[in-house]
C-alpha cells in the first residue's frame, strides 16, 4: 500500500514546496517575457496577428495560486531523470523543464505505469495540496531492484488507484462552482481515450460518475497540444446540451491553458433563425426522422427547370445559339456529378459558355478563355441559367415545404405518410420570413437545406456531449461540422430523455457520418457514491436493459436518505439548510412545475439560491435545478423532490424513469430524497 507523509515539516515536503515556489517564479518570468514582447511587422494584418498570438500566449501562462502547478513526480530508473507533471510546461531561465505538461509523452507513465510494466520508472510520487501549497505526498517504488530515495517509498506498491488516499481526496474534494479538470486523477482506461489519435473517432458510453464529460474535454486539450498547428487552422468545437451546461464546463479547457476551442449548443449551432416556438410530440417526431433529409433534398432539387427555348448569345455581329435540349443535357450532367446545389448553379453559366465556344470553334473562330469568361458573365447567359437553376434560400425552402401542402406532398410522396404530412404542415402559409415562428426542429431542417446548397466547412475535431438525446436530423447537423475531421461522442443511453432520441450508438454514429467509430463503455464510477449509484441502477432493467450496470469505486456511504413528508417543499428546504453545514455545492432538484413553489419555500427559510436556467441566474452555493436541466451537472449534496412527479411529467413512462435516473445520479457526497407521493415501483428502499 502507499504511504502518505502529511507532516508539513518533513524535509521532503519542504524540498517539494521549494520546487513549487521555483516553478511559480519561473512561470511569472515566462509571462513577463511574453508581456514585454512587441508586435512589430511589415503590415497591419501581420501586426494584428502577432498581437493576437501574444495575447493567447499570455492567457495560457496565467497562474492561479490556489491551483498547484504540478501534482506528480516521475523518477526514471535508467537515466536517473526526474520530471514533475503538471497542467502546463514551465521552464527555468536556461530552458530546462521545471514542470512538464501532463500531455507530453514523458508524462504518460504517471497514468499508465504499473508494477508489471513500470515503463522505465523507478519511482512515482503523488502530491497533496491545500491552498496551492504542498501538504503531503504518496509514492510508489516501481523498481524492485532499487529502493526509493525517500523513507516513504514502499517496495512492491500497487499502481495508482482510487485506493490512494491523496487520489481519493482529490476525487471527493467538495466543489462549488464550475467543473474542474481531472488531470491529477485520470485513470488508465480514461487515458486510453484521452490520448487516442486525432484521426480516430470515439464514442464513449459512460454511466453516471465515470467522467465521460471530463474525458472528452481532456481529449480536446490533448489533441490541441499534440496537433497544435493543424487544429489551430481547422478548429475544435465542443457541443453541449444547453447554456447552463456550457457554463458548468467552461473553465476546464482554459484551466489547462487551452483557449482555442469554441463551445456552443446545438441550438446556437443551427440558429439560422431565432427560435420562438416548439413542436408538439407528433410534429417533432416526424421532423426529427432521418427521412426528412430525403424530403428536403427532393424539395430543393425540384427547383430545377427544363429549358423552354434556346439560349441566344450575341457576340459582335453574330448570334450564337445553344438549343434547349443541349442546355437540358448540361443541367443533367451537372446534376449527375452530385455537386452541391449552389456549386452546380455556379458552374452552369461556365458550362453554357463552353457550349458557345465549341460552336465558335466549329465555325472556324479561335476564342480563348477570356471569351468564355466574358460569355459566362453576360446577361443573356446569367438570366438563362437563373431560369434553369434558380437561387434558393434555405429558410424560404423550409417555409414553403411546411406551409404549402401541395409542395410538401410532391416532395415527400413515397417517403412520408398522409398523417405524418398532416403533423408537420403549418395551419396556414406564412406571409413572409418575418412572420414565421420557428422551432428547433425547423432550424435543423434549415441547416440540412443550407448544407445541400453550400457545403458546411469541416472542423478538425468535435466533442459532442449528451449525444444520446439528439435526433437523427440533429446528429446530421453535428456530423457536418466534422465531415473531414474526427469526433469524440459522449453520452449514456440510460439518460436519453427525448422522444426523438435514436436509441442506439451504432445508428447515432451512422447519422453523424462516423459509422466506423469505436464505442468504448465506461462503467467504473469515480464520483457517485456506491450506495447512490446502486439505488439508481434499480431503474436500468426497465430503462436500458442492455447496458452493463455501473460500479462505483467509492465503497463508503454516500449519505443516501429517503424521507416521506406531508409538505415536501418545507422538508426539502430543511434538508438544504442542513446541507449548508457541510462543505460543497448543493443542488435542489425538483419537477419543473415545482420550481416556483420551491423558490418560495427556500426564501421563507432564508436560503440564498440561484435558479438554474433563469435570466437572473446568480452565483450561489445552492442551485434550484429544474429536473429537465439536471443532466450533465453534479453537486456535492443533492436534495431530490418528488421522484414520482418527475416521472409523471413526461409523456412516456420510460422517458420519465430515465429523467429520474439522471436526477438520482447528480450527487457526489450525499443524496436525500424527499417525497409525498409513493416512489416508483422500480425503486426499493435501500
Amino acid at each position: 500500500m502507499d504511504t502518505t507523509r502529511p507532516n508539513p515539516a518533513s524535509d521532503e515536503i519542504v524540498k517539494e514546496q521549494a520546487h513549487l515556489d521555483e516553478s511559480r517564479n519561473a512561470l511569472r518570468r515566462m509571462r513577463e517575457r511574453t508581456a514585454s514582447m512587441k508586435a512589430l511587422s511589415g503590415d497591419a494584418v501581420s501586426n494584428e496577428f502577432l498581437k493576437c498570438t501574444l495575447w493567447k500566449r499570455m492567457q495560457a501562462l496565467e497562474d492561479d495560486p490556489e491551483i498547484p502547478l504540478f501534482f506528480g513526480r516521475l523518477d526514471y530508473a535508467a537515466t536517473r531523470e526526474r520530471f514533475y507533471v503538471g497542467r502546463r510546461h514551465v521552464t527555468d531561465e536556461r530552458g530546462d523543464p521545471l514542470v512538464v505538461d501532463w500531455r507530453a509523452p514523458v508524462s504518460r507513465p504517471f497514468y499508465r505505469a504499473s508494477k508489471s510494466d513500470p515503463m522505465g520508472l523507478r519511482l512515482r510520487r503523488r502530491f497533496g495540496f491545500s491552498r496551492g501549497g504542498v501538504t503531503a505526498y504518496e509514492e510508489e517504488n516501481l523498481d524492485d531492484g532499487e529502493p526509493g530515495d525517500s523513507a516513504s517509498s514502499v517496495s512492491g506498491a500497487d499502481p495508482p488507484s482510487v485506493e490512494s488516499a491523496i487520489l481519493t481526496a482529490e476525487i471527493e474534494r467538495p466543489r462549488v462552482g464550475p467543473m474542474r479538470d481531472i488531470v491529477a486523477t485520470i485513470q488508465p482506461e480514461q487515458d486510453d481515450i484521452v490520448r487516442a489519435d486525432l484521426s480516430t473517432s470515439i464514442c464513449v458510453q459512460g454511466a453516471p460518475g465515470t467522467g465521460k464529460t471530463a474525458v472528452g474535454l481532456h481529449r480536446a486539450a490533448y489533441l490541441l497540444y499534440a496537433h497544435r498547428d493543424q487544429l489551430r487552422r481547422q478548429g475544435v468545437l465542443v457541443v453541449g446540451p444547453n447554456a447552463s451546461f456550457l457554463r458548468y464546463i467552461g473553465d476546464v479547457l482554459p484551466a489547462l491553458g487551452e483557449i482555442e476551442a469554441k463551445q456552443t449548443t446545438l441550438t446556437d449551432l443551427v440558429g439560422h433563425v431565432p427560435i420562438k416556438a416548439s413542436d408538439d410530440a407528433a410534429a417533432a417526431g416526424v421532423k426529427a426522422d432521418a427521412r426528412m433529409a430525403q424530403v428536403v433534398e427532393r424539395a430543393l432539387w425540384s427547383h430545377l427547370r427544363a429549358a423552354t427555348e434556346a439560349l441566344v448569345v450575341p457576340l459582335g455581329v453574330r448570334r450564337w445559339r445553344v438549343p434547349a435540349y443541349e442546355a437540358d443535357e448540361i443541367v443533367v450532367e451537372l446534376r449527375e456529378r452530385e455537386v452541391r446545389y449552389g456549386a452546380g448553379r455556379a458552374m452552369l453559366p461556365q458550362r453554357l459558355a463552353h457550349a458557345v465556344l465549341v460552336k465558335m470553334e466549329l465555325s472556324g473562330e479561335s476564342p480563348d478563355d477570356r471569351v468564355q469568361t466574358s460569355v459566362a458573365r453576360s446577361r443573356p447567359v446569367r438570366q438563362f441559367a437563373d431560369v434553369l437553376w434558380p437561387a434558393v434560400d434555405p429558410r424560404r425552402l423550409v417555409m414553403r415545404l411546411l406551409g404549402d401542402p401541395d409542395f410538401l406532398l410532391r416532395s415527400s410522396e413515397g417517403i412520408l405518410t398522409d398523417s405524418e404530412r398532416a403533423a408537420i404542415s403549418w395551419a396556414r402559409s406564412a406571409k413572409g420570413l418575418g412572420s414565421v415562428k420557428w422551432s428547433l426542429h425547423d432550424c435543423v431542417l434549415i441547416d440540412e437545406a443550407a448544407d445541400l446548397i453550400e457545403r458546411t466547412p469541416s472542423l478538425g475535431h468535435v466533442v459532442l456531449d449528451e449525444a444520446q438525446d439528439l435526433s437523427a436530423m440533429m446528429l446530421r447537423s453535428v456530423g457536418r461540422q466534422c465531415s473531414t475531421g474526427s469526433a469524440t461522442v459522449l453520452g449514456d443511453l440510460a439518460q436519453a430523455t427525448t422522444p426523438w432520441a435514436v436509441g442506439s450508438w451504432n445508428w447515432s454514429l451512422e447519422h453523424l457520418g462516423l459509422g466506423g467509430a469505436h464505442v468504448e463503455e465506461l462503467t467504473l464510477g469515480f464520483r457517485v457514491p456506491s450506495d447512490v449509484i446502486e439505488y439508481a441502477a434499480q431503474l436500468l432493467p426497465t430503462i436500458a436493459p442492455d447496458l452493463t450496470p455501473p460500479r462505483s469505486v467509492r465503497s463508503g456511504s454516500g449519505g443516501l436518505v429517503i424521507t416521506q413528508a406531508v409538505d415536501v417543499n418545507e422538508a426539502a428546504s430543511a434538508s438544504v439548510l442542513a446541507a449548508l453545514t457541510e462543505m460543497g455545492s448543493i443542488g435542489l432538484v425538483v419537477p419543473d412545475e415545482e420550481v416556483a413553489s420551491s423558490a418560495v419555500a427556500l426564501e421563507a427559510a432564508g436560503v440564498e439560491f440561484s435558479i438554474l436556467g433563469s435570466d437572473d441566474d446568480i452565483e450561489a452555493r445552492v442551485d434550484l435545478v429544474p429536473a429537465t436541466l439536471a443532466k450533465g451537472l453534479e453537486f456535492d449534496h443533492v436534495v431530490l423532490v418528488e421522484p414520482a412527479a418527475i416521472v409523471a411529467a413526461e409523456t412516456d413512462e420510460i422517458i420519465g424513469l430515465r429523467r429520474l435516473y439522471v436526477c438520482l445520479t447528480r450527487a457526489v457526497t450525499s443524496l436525500q430524497i424527499v417525497h409525498g407521493q409513493p416512489l416508483p415501483s422500480q425503486l426499493e428502499r435501500p
